[in-house]
């Protein structure tokens, strides 16, 4: 690894493949590929609220999956709700 003194007196100095100021002899370049891989997973999921889009483990072909599963989940909560209403009614009324 190639190191440019920043201070030599307390042991820093800057990784040029990582263009941080790091205590010479450790790299943070293995903490950067961590935090790309989790800013792809962030990307995923927040793409996931729009229902629409191709995600990094689906399958292909399966880009508005999201969006005809919570629009199916809608009109089942949906009914389930007008059942527990029109049956408080009826028993209410009757």
């Amino acid at each position: 690894m190639t190191w440019i003194p920043v201070l030599p007196d307390f042991g820093l100095g800057c990784d040029v493949f990582a263009g941080f100021v790091t205590q010479q002899g450790e790299s943070l370049a293995p903490v950067l590929d961590q935090v790309n891989t989790l800013e792809k997973i962030t990307d995923d999921i927040v793409g996931m609220l729009s229902g629409e889009g191709s995600f990094l483990e689906s399958f292909p072909n399966r880009e508005r999956s999201l969006t005809y599963a919570g629009g199916i989940t809608a009109i089942f909560y949906g009914l389930a709700v007008g059942f527990v209403v029109a049956g408080l009614i009826v028993l209410t009324l009757g």
